[in-house]
């Protein structure tokens, strides 16, 4: 079946892209699609990206409700750990895909 949307902001792929669209969102994904990270963790693993554009696309990614961000104050000084969300975690396959496909290039 064949869909025509009038309007762009209804069609499921442009709603995807809104929320994972970008440089930086699937690659931050990619990272902590195993198990969860640090912020440090993260930037180590992604050298090029900033500071400043990390922690905007780790809070646009939490407001989504993509990765879930949880502060751990059993330690001193206290740290901060990014991980998938259910939501997040649905995305494995297409990750996944992404990254056989990429390699097949």
């Amino acid at each position: 079946m064949r869909y025509v949307y009038n309007n762009p902001e209804n069609c499921p792929v442009t709603k995807i892209m809104s929320v994972l669209g970008g440089r930086w969102k699937f690659i931050i994904l990619y990272t902590i699609r195993k198990s969860a990270k640090r912020f440090g963790q993260i930037n180590h693993f992604i050298p090029s990206i900033s500071n400043k554009v990390l922690t905007e696309q780790l809070r646009e990614l939490e407001q989504d409700g993509i990765i879930e961000r949880r502060v751990l104050t059993d330690r001193i000084p206290v740290n901060v750990e990014y991980s998938l969300s259910k939501k997040g975690k649905e995305l494995i396959p297409i990750i996944e895909l992404m990254e056989q496909w990429g390699e097949n290039m």
